[in-house]
C-alpha cells in the first residue's frame, strides 16, 4: 500500500536517534495500525542511519528519505513535506512530529479532532507541560516576548502539527518553511486552530540540541518575519538617531554659551555620534538580513529532489 492509500500520514526527521525513532514507529503503529503512513527523513546521519527495516519490524508502513547531507531539522522536514505534496490525495491528513518521543503519538487524536471543522486547516500543539530544565523555561518565555516586540505576532508552538492537503500545497511553496516550520505556518496565513497538550520525555539519549542551536532556531524565526523586524528596527533607529541629532546639537549650543565643563562637551559628542553610528548600522545589517531571506533558495514540491540520495520504501510483504 502507497502513500495515498493511507488517510494519515506521519512526516517526521531523524537524525543520529536510532533507538528513540524506533521506539515512536512502534507507539504509531499501537495507536492508528494500518491506518498510518510514515515519511522518516534521514537528515545525513552517519553514525545511526535509519534503514527501512526499523519501519518494518515495526509493522508499519512508511518510506524513508535519505538525504545527502545534515541540513538541519526545519529544513528536513520541510523537504518531507515536498515529498509528500506531490504524492498526496485531498482527503489525506497530515502529522509533523519529533522522531525523540516528546510529541506523544497517543495526543495525536487530539490534533485530528481540532482538524475536522472546516474553518480549520492546521492544528498546532500548544504545550501544558514541559519535561524541561528552569533554565530553559525561563529562557522560553523570554523568547516568546522578544519575539511579540520584534514581529507584533505571537508563536506558542513548535512543529508538533497536523494539517490538511491543501494547507501541505500552501507551505510547500513558501520559501520561509525550510528556515523554521512554525514561523511558516503563522506567515501562511493559514487558519490555524490551537489544542493543548502535554509534552512528554524523550524515548533515549540526550538531545543534540544545544543552547546555541535553541538561540540560532529562535533567530531563524524572527528571519521569516525579516520584513516587520526591519520596519520596528528601522522605527527604533531612526528614533535613537533623533534624539542623537537633538542632543548633539544641544551639546554644541552650551558648549558656545559657555555652560559646559571642562570635558563634558567632548564626552557627550563622543557619545553621541557613536549612537548615531550604531544605530545606522543596525538598520543596514537588519535591511541586508531582509535581502538575504527573501533571495534565499525554495523548497518546493519539486526542489526537495535535490537534497535526496535514495527514496526506500517498504515493501508489500512486510506489510
Amino acid at each position: 500500500m502507497s502513500l495515498s492509500s493511507h488517510p494519515i500520514i506521519v512526516v517526521t526527521p531523524v537524525y543520529e536517534d536510532l533507538e528513540a525513532s524506533s521506539r515512536l514507529f512502534n507507539e504509531l503503529t499501537k495507536e492508528f495500525e494500518q491506518e498510518v503512513f510514515i515519511v522518516a527523513v534521514d537528515d545525513g546521519s552517519v553514525r545511526q542511519p535509519l534503514q527501512i527495516g526499523v519501519l518494518e519490524q515495526a509493522g508499519v508502513n512508511g518510506v524513508v528519505l535519505k538525504l545527502r547531507r545534515n541540513v538541519g531539522h526545519q529544513r528536513a522536514i520541510a523537504i518531507g513535506m515536498g515529498y509528500v505534496s506531490e504524492r498526496i490525495k485531498h482527503d489525506q491528513l497530515i502529522v509533523v512530529m519529533d522522531s525523540d518521543g516528546e510529541d506523544l503519538p497517543s495526543t495525536i487524536h487530539a490534533l485530528l479532532r481540532n482538524l475536522e471543522p472546516d474553518h480549520v486547516d492546521v492544528v498546532v500543539a500548544q504545550r501544558k507541560n514541559r519535561v524541561e530544565t528552569w533554565y530553559f523555561k525561563a529562557f522560553y518565555q523570554i523568547y516568546k516576548r522578544f519575539f511579540s516586540l520584534m514581529t507584533g505576532r505571537v508563536i506558542s508552538f513548535g512543529n508538533f502539527m497536523a494539517m490538511k492537503s491543501h494547507a501541505v500545497r500552501r507551505l510547500v511553496v513558501m520559501q520561509e518553511l525550510s528556515i523554521h516550520v512554525a514561523g511558516a505556518v503563522l506567515a501562511s496565513k493559514l487558519r490555524t486552530s490551537t489544542c493543548l497538550l502535554d509534552r512528554g520525555p524523550r524515548y533515549a539519549g540526550q538531545s543534540s540540541m544545544n543552547f546555541v542551536g535553541l538561540v540560532l532556531h529562535g533567530f531563524k524565526a524572527l528571519m521569516v518575519f525579516a520584513e516587520d523586524v526591519l520596519v520596528r528596527v528601522g522605527i527604533a533607529c531612526a528614533a535613537i538617531a533623533g534624539f542623537a541629532v537633538v542632543g548633539t546639537a544641544s551639546a554644541v549650543v552650551l558648549k558656545l554659551l559657555g555652560y559646559s565643563t571642562p570635558g563634558w562637551f567632548s564626552i557627550a559628542l563622543g557619545v553621541l555620534v557613536l549612537m548615531l553610528l550604531q544605530t545606522g548600522a543596525l538598520a543596514l545589517m537588519t535591511l541586508m538580513l531582509t535581502g538575504v531571506v527573501r533571495g534565499g533558495t525554495v523548497t518546493t514540491a519539486i526542489a526537495y529532489h535535490d537534497s535526496v540520495e535514495s527514496v526506500v520504501e517498504t515493501t508489500p510483504a512486510n506489510k
